[in-house]
Formats: structure tokens, C-alpha cells, sequence
């Protein structure tokens, strides 16, 4: 049993719907008037959810599930903690300055992050790019200072205090800019971060990340690279020095890949039976630690290890704020790079595990971790790549895991920092590239992407290649532009189809339809705007068949019937053969049978047209003018 349902519709003007229903002025909540009126008032329960969302930890910490997730977060924490220790140490000897402040950037950021950041898989510290971005306005000029002076000279220390100070500086100017960009909620910048070019941007920076652990994997004492091809630079570098691979360290990390590969895919196939994952990195570490101590391997096979670790605190102290104009450019290019990386991993794990983060908030944490860090002589931060793969790997839940993490730190800082003297390098180094298998698994996605938008399979490759060719903050930056044009190419490039009077849908689709004489319907989904208003008008005419030759002779013939309507008039004579007339609202000749005009009428469908602006608005009195066609408006837009 068939129904049918006939739906009756009338057809308004615009002045014939505004004597029906009336109008009036529409609300626009968004004015800046109508925000201040609404934030005057003050109450208990708004003070309290304004304090809410500007401190999550207020939200979410008398919401945790302490039985679940306490376990998870401790092994999580104290592992990321761990690994931050060496990690830092190495960051601050990218600089040129000591160790120690590589651990105060590991545990202030940490800490403030936990209290205001959104992330609850996010892990911040220092971040290679970032550091190596810094290091031209500071290490370079250091470095060329204290050449030939002895490190303990009270020379060297005078240079190295500069230097830190200058690093402090990037980071408080960092920090400032940050808060800024959150007192302006410019946290939808991150909108341009779309998902292809925040998977191909990860899964480029893990490329970097690994081969610049090749090193102290094969215990080679290389030369850092940076800037354009250092990827490459750095192959090249390890390939030409293959021979100087030191044994013992490749067997530590070949046995450290033998041993943390198949547990960590343990650990992710069985994920939902193992109430907490194996803690291997620490075992790992505890491990390595004890053997190199009990083995003396560093004085028997030369093999890199983490060393002395000085006990201590660092004193609040004024960044060297008189630097700030000299490094203002760098830290701009920092900022916006730092606050990519941080925003793109939030992402991908607040999409992994359903939830979602604040932008604008993670603008404030970051910004409130940068100034503040930089009082106590840390550098830029930011969420790590490798840190942040472990964090959640390792069964992290929510941000408490940071807590576990500034505990490590803070103990190594105070107690237990020599402990790790004869830590191997290596095992950290190989810590590293497994925990970033995730992100080279990306690539098993192009093949359903090609399937579903070839134009983002084009923004995943692009982002890709020039991430790895050139580098991560060059790289992200042309992704970015490139996914900009493909959108801006896509509203220039919507066609103009004809519709069918009665279902409303393109001719094209429909095989029994025809076109009523003498009317063409026509849609546009899209702006009509400066950027496509050839495009569409160039459509139009197409579909109307009004080439510029016809237009000329339509041109022709409508002088030709003025000239003889004049002529008729004058001499009140009416010419048979003709048996026009001209129509006094359009003065546009209406003949009964035209050769030189295809329609009587031309409609556009306007519904699916987002905005019309100026241009375009010239545009529709132009197509009207020039074709002499009746172009009838239907939509709300």
C-alpha cells in the first residue's frame, strides 16, 4: 500500500511576507554591548563557574575516579618523569647552558599545566624545534663569546648567565604573547589545524624525533643540525660516520628495541583485559641503570651516559628583559609553533579517547606556564611529541599523571639525582622511537583518505613532505597555507546547475525531467564573492548560452526594436510582421517567436549561496544588464 503526500507552498516577495508575518529587528547576541551588559552582573554561582573554567583542575579533580585511574596516572607520571630527566639535560646542552635548567623547564610547565591546561594526555617541557629555534638568538652570539675560556672561569659563568637570561627572556616574551592571544580569544586559530594536517605534521615530527636519536643509539658523538634539510644533513652525517659506531651501545639498543617493542604491543592489544599497562620503561631504566653501574660500562666500552646531576633549587630572578627587542622576531615564530604542537596532540588524543579540549584555555595554560617558568630560568615549553606518546601509552587518564611527574623531577632535583649518573643514553634513545610507533601507523590511513577527499589526501601530503624536507616549523606553516588555497580553489570552483521547476534538483541527475520552455532555474551552493564572481558569471552564461558574440547581437536587435518602436510611434503605424510590443516595466522586447532570446525568465536559487557581497551584488545588475534577461531572486539569503 502506497501514500502520497502533495505539499502546498506559497510564493512570497519580500514585501509580501513582510505585510503577512511582519519584521523586525533581528538580536545580535554577539555585539560587544550585548557581552558587557551580560557580564556586569555578578553572582556566587557565576564566580564560581568563571573560576571553573579558568582553573580545570576545579572541574575535574572532585570528579576523579580515584580507584580507576590512580594507578594508571602514578605509572603513567612517574615514567614521562623519568624520561624528562635525561631529556632535559640534553635540551639545555642544545643552549649551551647547564643541564640543571633543562629540569627546571621539566617540572615548572608540568605543574602549571596540571592546574589550567584542558589536555588530559598533554606532557610539556622542552621541545627540540623550539629550543633549536631559540638557540639563533642565543646560543650562537654565547657561543662565539666563551670560546677558548675554561667552564669554571669566572668568565664562562658570566657568559652562561647571559645566555639563560636571554632564554628566560624568549620564553617570559612568549608567555606574554600567549595571554594576549587568549585576552583576544584567538583560540580558533587551531580551527585551521585540520585533521590531515595535524596527523601529517605528528607523524613528519616523529621522523625528526628519530633520527635525531640515531646517535646515541649507535653512540655517535655528531654534530647537532638545524633549519632547512636538517633531516637530511643528519643521515648524511650518521651514514658517513657509520664506521664509528660503538658496539656496546648498538647491543644496548638493539636489546632495549627487542624488549620494549613486543611489551608495548602488549601492552595496546590487551589494553582493555591488563587493569594497568607493564610498566616497562621503568624496568627498562632501573635496568640499564644497574648494569652500566655493576658492568662499569662507560669506562670499559666508552658508552654515553646521562652523569652528574647537581642537587638544588633555582631563586625566582627577572628574565633579561632588555634582550626582548633583539629576540622579539624568533619569539614570535616560537609561539605560534609552540602552541600548534601543543593544540594539534590535544587533539589527537582528546579525539582518541572522546573528549574534548578548550582552545582558548590552552592558551592561557601554556601562557601562564611560560611567564611564570621563565621567573625561575627555564626556557620556551610546550607539549612534547615523544613525552606525550608515553604519557598515554603508558595508561595515563587525566592530568593528576603531571603530579607524578613534577614529584619525579623535584626529587632528582633535591635527593636522588646522582642515582642516574650511569644511566646509558642509549636506553633513553630507544624509549623514544618506540614510543612513537603510533605515529608511523598514520600511513596506514591514506588509502581510506584518497578514497574519501583526494584534496586532503593532497593537504596530507604536502603538509608531510615539507615537514620532513624542510622543517617542523616551516613545514607546518606551508601546510597550513596550502590547506587555506584548496578551501579558497573550492568556493571559486562550485558549478551552476539547472533545476527542475517541480523536484528541485539538478537536471543532471534526473533522466526524465525536461525544462519548462521559456524558464531556466538555476542553483549555486556557494559565496558569490570578488574571489569567484568570474567563475559564476562566466557559468551563467554558459548555461544560458550568452556568449559575448550573441550578447552583441542581442544588443543589436533590441536597438533595432527600440528604433522602430520610436519610428511606430511617431508615425502611428503598427507593422504587422513584426508583432512585438515592448513591455513598459523592463523595456525588454517580448516577442512571440524570439530566435535571437532562449528565455522569457531565468530564476536563481539563491538557498544554498552563504553570502553575497558587494561584488557580487554588481555582479547580478551586470548579468541582468548586459544579458537583458528577467533574473528573479528565490531564498532567504
Amino acid at each position: 500500500m502506497s501514500a502520497s503526500v502533495a505539499v502546498c507552498r506559497d510564493v512570497y516577495t519580500e514585501d509580501r511576507f513582510r505585510q503577512t508575518y511582519g519584521a523586525g529587528d533581528a538580536p545580535r547576541p554577539g555585539r560587544l554591548r550585548g557581552r558587557l551588559s551580560r557580564g556586569r552582573g555578578c553572582s556566587r554561582a557565576g564566580c564560581l563557574r568563571l573560576l571553573r573554567e579558568r582553573a580545570p583542575v576545579l572541574a575535574w579533580l572532585p570528579r576523579y575516579r580515584l580507584r580507576t585511574w590512580i594507578l594508571g596516572d602514578a605509572v603513567a607520571g612517574l615514567t614521562v618523569g623519568i624520561l624528562h630527566i635525561p631529556q632535559g639535560m640534553a635540551f639545555a646542552l642544545l643552549t649551551s647552558v647547564a643541564p640543571i635548567y633543562g629540569l627546571y623547564t621539566s617540572f615548572f610547565p608540568v605543574v602549571l599545566y596540571m592546574l589550567f591546561g584542558t589536555g588530559r594526555h598533554v606532557s610539556t617541557g622542552n621541545v627540540p624545534s623550539r629550543v633549536a629555534s631559540s638557540r639563533i638568538s642565543v646560543a650562537g652570539r654565547g657561543r662565539r663569546a666563551t670560546d677558548g675560556l675554561n667552564s669554571s672561569s669566572p668568565e664562562a659563568a658570566d657568559f652562561e648567565a647571559q645566555r639563560i637570561g636571554v632564554a628566560s627572556a624568549v620564553a617570559f616574551l612568549s608567555g606574554i604573547i600567549m595571554l594576549c592571544m587568549f585576552g583576544l580569544q584567538l583560540g580558533f586559530l587551531s580551527t585551521y589545524l585540520s585533521e590531515p594536517i595535524v596527523k601529517a605534521f605528528t607523524s613528519a615530527a616523529a621522523f625528526h624525533v628519530t633520527v635525531s636519536q640515531l646517535q646515541s643509539m649507535l653512540g655517535l658523538r655528531l654534530p647537532r643540525h638545524t633549519g632547512a634539510f636538517s633531516l637530511f644533513k643528519t643521515l648524511a652525517s650518521v651514514m658517513e660516520n657509520l664506521q664509528l659506531t660503538n658496539v656496546a651501545e648498538l647491543v644496548i639498543s638493539l636489546v632495549c628495541l627487542a624488549v620494549l617493542v613486543p611489551v608495548k604491543e602488549v601492552n595496546t592489544r590487551f589494553r582493555q583485559q591488563l587493569r594497568t599497562p607493564i610498566p616497562v620503561e621503568i624496568l627498562t631504566v632501573i635496568i640499564a641503570t644497574g648494569v652500566a653501574y655493576a658492568s662499569s660500562l662507560n669506562s670499559r666500552f666508552d658508552i654515553e651516559i646521562v652523569g652528574h646531576i647537581p642537587a638544588g633549587f633555582p631563586r625566582p630572578r627577572i628574565p633579561a628583559l632588555h634582550t626582548l627587542p633583539e629576540v622579539a622576531g624568533d619569539t614570535v615564530a616560537i609561539t605560534f609553533v609552540g602552541y600548534a604542537v601543543s593544540v594539534s596532540l590535544a587533539m589527537i588524543y582528546a579525539d582518541k579517547h572522546g573528549y574534548s579540549i578548550q582552545p582558548n584555555q590552552e592558551l592561557l595554560a601554556h601562557g601562564i606556564s611560560n611567564t611564570v617558568s621563565s621567573l625561575f630560568t627555564c626556557f620556551p615549553s610546550s607539549a612534547t611529541l615523544a613525552t606525550t606518546n608515553i604519557l598515554e601509552s603508558a595508561g595515563g587518564y587525566t592530568q593528576l599523571s603531571g603530579l607524578f611527574t613534577s614529584l619525579v623531577v623535584l626529587i632528582v632535583l633535591l635527593l636522588i639525582g646522582p642515582l642516574f649518573y650511569f644511566l646509558p643514553k642509549a636506553v633513553l634513545a630507544c624509549i623514544n622511537v618506540t614510543s612513537l610507533r603510533q605515529m608511523f601507523v598514520q600511513f596506514q590511513d591514506l588509502p581510506e583518505l584518497w578514497r574519501v577527499s583526494r584534496i586532503d589526501f593532497a593537504v596530507w601530503l604536502v603538509t608531510w613532505l615539507s615537514v620532513v624536507v624542510l622543517n617542523v616549523d616551516l613545514g607546518l606553516a606551508i601546510g597550513v597555507v596550502f590547506s587555506m588555497m584548496t578551501v579558497i580553489c573550492r568556493t571559486q570552483r562550485c558549478s551552476v546547475l539547472y533545476l527542475h521547476l517541480s523536484t528541485i534538483r539538478p537536471l543532471q541527475l534526473i533522466q526524465n525531467c525536461y525544462e519548462v520552455p521559456g524558464v531556466k532555474i538555476l542553483t549555486y551552493n556557494g559565496p558569490i564573492y570578488y574571489g569567484n564572481r568570474s567563475f559564476f558569471r562566466a557559468d551563467v552564461n554558459r548555461l544560458l548560452g550568452l556568449s559575448p558574440e550573441r550578447i552583441r547581437r542581442i544588443e543589436k536587435a533590441r536597438k533595432a526594436v527600440e528604433k522602430r518602436e520610436r519610428e511606430a510611434i511617431r508615425t502611428v503605424v503598427r507593422s504587422p510582421r513584426t508583432q512585438c510590443h515592448v513591455n513598459r516595466q523592463t523595456r525588454l522586447p517580448m516577442c512571440t517567436s524570439p530566435r535571437w532570446l532562449m528565455s522569457h525568465a531565468v530564476l536563481i536559487d539563491c538557498s544554498g549561496v552563504a553570502f553575497v557581497d558587494v561584488a557580487g551584488a554588481r555582479l547580478f545588475i551586470q548579468v541582468h544588464t548586459s544579458s537583458h534577461v528577467l533574473l528573479l531572486r528565490h531564498g532567504g539569503n
